[in-house]
């Protein structure tokens, strides 16, 4: 009896052995035959690119004026959308995670941080950036006012501090510093030209221009 069981486990594992060693001949022929070119087009990453095909999605959105008719994944952000595939790159990005404002937005006259706004999201929307706020031969009042008072040094927040500050006179929250400040305070500039884009921001608002 001892014998017999000691030959039905000896069989088994002689079994086990078998398939193991099928499964792993059969996975090395797999790799074995698998076409260069095939391997090849998988190194280049184009193997994601057919799928990144296959999940695009229609999308209509005006920008700055004009109507977009894109195709664009599910995932892709505003911001993402405006600097990579439109070329607008006057929206910055920063910190990517919505704290320093350097990408902010307007849809449909609101502020946003267009880094934690899914593009898809804006579908029939109007969007202005920067590039749609002025023109180079006629700037909006809020651009000529940060060059009047030098309401930025190094200039990289610069866009979002002028997106901000327009919506920030439009929704009523200028009317003292304090105030501005509070409302500006999601727009962070790290080289401190903080008080002159305060004097910018109550130039406008006293000004009584249009913004």
């Amino acid at each position: 009896m001892n014998e017999h069981e000691h030959m039905e486990g000896g069989s088994g594992h002689a079994d086990s052995s078998r398939r193991n060693f099928l499964k792993q001949s059969s996975a090395l022929a797999a790799l074995a035959l698998t076409p260069a070119a095939a391997n090849a087009a998988i190194d280049n990453g184009l193997d994601e690119k057919v799928a990144a095909a296959f999940e695009k999605m229609p999308l209509q959105v005006d920008i700055n004026g004009t109507m977009q008719k894109l195709s664009i994944e599910p995932r892709v952000t505003l911001l993402d959308l405006l600097r990579e595939q439109l070329h607008l790159t006057g929206t910055k990005k920063g910190c990517d995670h919505g704290q320093c404002g350097a990408c902010t937005v307007h849809v449909d006259g609101q502020r946003v941080n267009s880094c934690l706004t899914l593009a898809m999201t804006t579908e029939g929307c109007k969007v202005t950036t920067i590039e749609g706020l002025g023109s180079v031969d006629q700037l909006h009042p809020m651009q000529a006012a940060f060059i009047k008072h030098d309401g930025f040094q190094c200039g990289y927040c610069t866009p979002g501090q002028i997106m901000s500050a327009v919506a920030c006179v439009r929704e009523g929250h200028a009317n003292n510093p304090d105030e501005i400040r509070e409302y500006m305070s999601g727009n962070i500039c790290r080289c401190g030209a903080y008080a002159n884009i305060v004097d910018a921001i109550m130039d406008v608002k006293h000004g009584g221009a249009r913004v």
